[in-house]
């Protein structure tokens, strides 16, 4: 078992090295690490040609295991994503044929291009790091992430991800365009894919799982957790929601706030990592009273936002 300080070390240095590869104007590598520290799933939601799927291909190819990736597609049927029993005639029973999905490291490509039952097949599997086939239950490699890409729902052959299979994923965020230099990187071949290839493993996976530990070890005082409850709270009373944010939306909220602090290098939680993260792990967890012309989603981060701005950050730690 490594120190403590010899696996920061190392989650910096693979922080930098996601960073060398994907150029974003956001926090969008520091997000994909929220989730792998708080074992949680990423939904990266943008319009083609971003580097949505740069991104998960750079935090797989920086974590020792398996990766697999699938490409959604209209015709994709559940059975590809987790697997099918075949009969097998010398020995004169069913064997199971394990898919994809037994993995590390998924990548759901395009995930709402593929029709609802295609994208239940992914329910169990996230929510309980298992899939039933046939009555048999068949445990998934651990750990465990699904990092999904989506294109906006007002595209062509798109099917909406419903709010049972969104509340699966730990975030929701976008990418952004690069900025200029960042361009001028990727033109030049100093970023995107021309660097993918070479990177190598920085973290293996026993490692990522003691850092998942010190992040459910990381301190939260009784004002952040006050501070977390009059967030969430004020969520269920405000008059453009007609849902708020669920125990589990903000059990979610108070392990990505661990993680953040854990990526800062901090062994306790201060009221920026709960109000950075409300935004990205609670938008997509609120049901707007939408207006029409609105997209949902812009509502629900400006809704957010004024909560955000509205409720009394605690002083101190």
């Amino acid at each position: 078992m490594q120190t403590e300080l010899a696996l920061q070390a190392q989650l910096g240095r693979l922080e930098a090295e996601l960073r060398r590869v994907v150029r974003s104007s956001s926090d969008a590598v520091r997000m994909a690490l929220v989730a792998v520290l708080a074992e949680g799933h990423l939904l990266i939601e943008d319009v083609p040609g971003v580097g949505k799927t740069t991104l998960a291909q750079a935090v797989a190819h920086g974590l020792e295991g398996r990766f697999q990736r699938i490409q959604f597609t209209s015709d994709l049927l559940p059975s590809d994503v987790i697997g099918v029993s075949i009969y097998n005639q010398t020995q004169e029973r069913f064997e199971f044929n394990p898919g994809p999905i037994f993995t590390n490291v998924l990548l759901a490509d395009e995930i709402n291009r593929t029709t609802p039952r295609t994208q239940s097949a992914l329910l169990e599997a996230m929510n309980e790091r298992q899939v039933t086939v046939d009555n048999r239950t068949y445990p998934l490699p651990q750990p465990f992430w699904v990092i999904a890409t989506q294109n906006p729902a007002e595209h062509h052959g798109t099917y909406p991800l419903p709010e049972s299979q969104l509340d699966r994923f730990l975030l929701r965020i976008q990418m952004g365009y690069p900025g200029r230099e960042d361009e001028r990187a990727i033109l030049r071949g100093e970023a995107g894919n021309a660097l993918l290839a070479r990177t190598e493993p920085v973290l293996g996976l026993t490692e990522v799982m003691e850092l998942q530990q010190a992040v459910r070890d990381v301190r939260v005082s009784e004002e952040i957790v006050d501070y977390e409850l009059a967030l969430v709270g004020a969520t269920r009373q405000h008059s453009g929601l007609e849902l708020g944010v669920s125990p589990r939306g903000m059990l979610m909220l108070h392990r990505a706030a661990q993680a953040w602090a854990t990526l800062e290098g901090r062994a306790y939680c201060v009221p920026y990592d709960v109000k950075r993260l409300l935004q990205p792990v609670c938008a997509h967890r609120v049901v707007v009273r939408a207006k029409v012309g609105e997209r949902r989603g812009e509502q629900a981060s400006a809704i957010l936002a004024e909560i955000a701005a509205s409720v009394p950050t605690p002083e101190g730690r």
